[in-house]
């Protein structure tokens, strides 16, 4: 067998958005694969024949990643092949192309076209179309316009993209730019294509949008805000013709959806008890407001997948409704399972594997989903067999060299256990010592499992020990655990730390003299945190980091409601905390060679965060390297463009070797 390299990515296949056709005959996924040549993902379709498990290609154009189900044997997809559309589009004209083809093989033809930009969409059982479409405050209207006018506001949009102005918050969102006075909005469309309606105001940004099984209502999440965006929203009612607001409990929602014709299935949590990352609850309620209750008193997990892995790529369905039950993910331990629950509040477990059920689909009791088993890349899974009904992966990793994730546990005697994992070197040989990396998740709320991840087995096949825990803070054991508002830097350091302790008395193969730290998001505020309390780790890798509390509250997507809330302060009414938790206060005691990796378009944890960091280490005397990618953002070490990853793992890789 051959070691592992950092280019092998470009041989995964990353599975996402399945879903049954609605005879349930079928199912249409995508498949992603990188291409290094072109610097892109290429996406294509497949198809699923239920009932036998054969798989074959749809499309071939590599640009297909959003499908919707037609009819029984038609899809419909976002494409824009025609050079005059993309003259259009580059013209800065809103427009949107649906394209269908039949399962069944031949050319995709032009189906519906769109004088606005489309997000999601539906199809009522009139053949009106009701969608998402981007709505900006700061230009006129399209439509309606022609000749002169049109083309005079064409010309103002394009001087326009020289500026921004901005007056609201907040003003940017990671992956989608700036966003001031811009939003989702909801509107109707004849079956034609041709504009109807708007539905909601100009200041209402729609979150999602699905229908009834009869396909006459809609159920929507929305915010509407001027100025400040606040973290409650509103679920809305769409029937004939009219929308409406049911009298619910003021929160913030996720998931709304029809459990059945009567009734509504919804995901919220009033966040009282535990901020902004509390756990959310199953409510149900009529579709008129009445009869609103909660499903699930005694659960308390996360009801997303939240188990972090750099080896997906694409949007998946995490939750749905069928036959009167709603299924969803939920994050468990180190693993993430499906779940379901009917009116009667029983939960009842339907996947439960190691590893994580990653997407789903249900049509009248059959299951399929994209799962990671164990140590192992994405395939497709049906409940009825542990099998795999598809086998994109089944030789790629057969033929590298590749260690095994072994549990590790420190047991506390205060109830919180932590878990984690460690990974020897591919080519571990017994009385021979190893360099080290420790690495830490994001979130904090996520957490860290045993399912295959690319970069922590580079490392391994390049000879190093790998240690990765779930701190408290860390998702998959409820609320409470979870919580570590105002502590940042204390008991979670002390959980890293200590874990990392345990794994080097187990594991004799570690040199504890050459150990190094890396980490993202909240792994980096946390590689940060540390370098500035201890001198123990010879090299550091902090990447789309927080180093300071007070510049993040103020320049981030979510800094102005996140940094209050799990700090506990603002900058005015106790600028003290928020200095004593950030990494730029200790940096002057670093004496670790630390290199920095962030992206120039991440809002989530802005530049300006590295940055300080990197100019407080040089200004000390320390070594120190920053690698800024362009057109990147917080989502580069999962999503960003394939050269750009390459270099990521080069950078990183290139440091631990010098140091370690």
């Amino acid at each position: 067998m051959e070691q592992l390299k950092i280019e092998d990515f470009k041989n995964y296949r990353f599975l996402s958005g399945i879903r049954h056709s609605p005879d349930g005959k079928n199912a249409c996924f995508v498949v992603h694969q990188m291409n290094l040549e072109e610097n892109r993902y290429d996406s294509n379709l497949y198809i699923l024949n239920v009932e036998t498990g054969k798989t074959r290609k749809l499309t071939s154009s590599n640009k297909e990643s959003q499908f919707k189900w037609l009819d029984d044997e038609n899809i419909v997809f976002n494409a824009m092949r025609d050079e005059k559309d993309r003259e259009k589009s580059e013209a800065l004209e809103e427009i949107t192309e649906l394209y269908k083809i039949n399962i069944h093989g031949g050319e995709a033809d032009k189906h519906l076209s769109f004088k606005k930009e489309l997000g999601s969409y539906e199809f009522l059982f009139d053949g009106t179309i009701i969608a998402t479409v981007s709505f900006d405050l700061n230009n006129r209207e399209l439509l309606g316009l022609e000749g002169e006018e049109r083309t005079a506001e064409l010309k103002r949009r394009k001087e326009e993209k020289d500026y921004e102005v901005l007056e609201e918050i907040p003003y940017w969102s990671n992956g989608s730019g700036f966003t001031s006075r811009r939003r989702n909005r909801l509107a109707l469309f004849n079956s034609d294509g041709s504009f109807k309606e708007y539905i909601t105001g100009e200041f209402t940004d729609v979150e999602s949008l699905r229908l009834n099984k009869s396909k006459d209502k809609a159920v929507i999440v929305a915010t509407t805000f001027t100025d400040k965006m606040e973290l409650t929203n509103d679920v809305l009612l769409y029937s004939g013709g009219k929308l409406s607001s049911p009298p619910l409990i003021a929160m913030n929602y996720g998931y709304a959806g029809f459990l059945d014709d009567e009734h509504l299935v919804l995901t919220g949590s009033n966040m009282l008890s535990y901020g902004l990352n509390e756990n959310k609850r199953i409510f149900t309620c009529r579709v008129d407001g009445s009869d609103f209750r909660d499903l699930s008193p005694e659960l308390d997990l996360s009801l997303y997948n939240s188990v972090g892995t750099d080896s997906r790529y694409g949007s998946s369905q995490e939750k749905t409704t069928d036959s009167g039950l709603f299924y969803f993910l939920a994050t468990e331990g180190t693993d993430c399972r499906l779940k379901r629950i009917g009116i009667s509040g029983d939960i009842e477990d339907v996947v439960s594997i190691t590893g994580t059920v990653d997407g789903i689909s249900v049509s009248e009791g059959s299951i399929l989903y994209v799962g990671m088993k164990e140590n192992s890349l994405q395939e497709v899974y049906s409940t009825g067999s542990a099998e795999p009904m598809t086998s994109f992966n089944a030789n790629i990793l057969m033929e590298r060299t590749l260690s095994v994730p072994e549990r590790l546990v420190l047991e506390s005697p205060a109830s919180h256990d932590i878990e984690g994992f460690v990974i020897r070197p591919a080519a571990f040989e017994e009385g021979k010592r190893y360099p080290c990396v420790l690495s830490i998740h994001g979130g904090p709320k996520t957490v860290f499992g045993n399912v295959f991840h690319h970069e922590m087995q580079i490392l391994s096949n390049l000879g190093y020990f790998v240690v990765y825990c779930n701190p408290r803070g860390s998702d998959g054991k409820g609320n409470d655990f979870s919580d570590i508002r105002g502590k940042y830097g204390t008991i979670d350091y002390e959980d890293i730390l200590s874990f990392l302790d345990k794994a080097i008395e187990t594991y004799d193969g570690i040199d504890s003299s050459r150990v190094g730290v890396t980490g993202g998001s909240y792994g980096g505020f946390m590689t940060n945190w540390i370098i500035g309390h201890t001198d123990r780790f010879k090299a550091a890798v902090s990447e789309r980091s927080i180093s300071n509390w007070i510049s993040m509250y103020s320049t981030t997507d979510i800094g102005y409601y996140f940094a209050s809330d799990q700090i506990g302060e603002t900058p005015w009414t106790d600028s003290d905390k928020l200095w004593w938790h950030s990494p730029l206060k200790y940096a002057d005691k670093v004496r670790t060679p630390t290199l920095f990796l962030h992206s120039d378009e991440d809002y989530r944890c802005w530049l300006v965060e590295g940055l300080q960091m990197y100019t407080a280490l040089k200004d000390n005397g320390i070594p120190a390297r920053l690698c800024m990618f362009k057109g990147e953002n917080h989502e580069l070490s999962r999503s960003g463009k394939p050269l750009h990853r390459v270099r990521r793992l080069k950078e990183m890789t290139s440091w631990f070797n010098k140091y370690l």
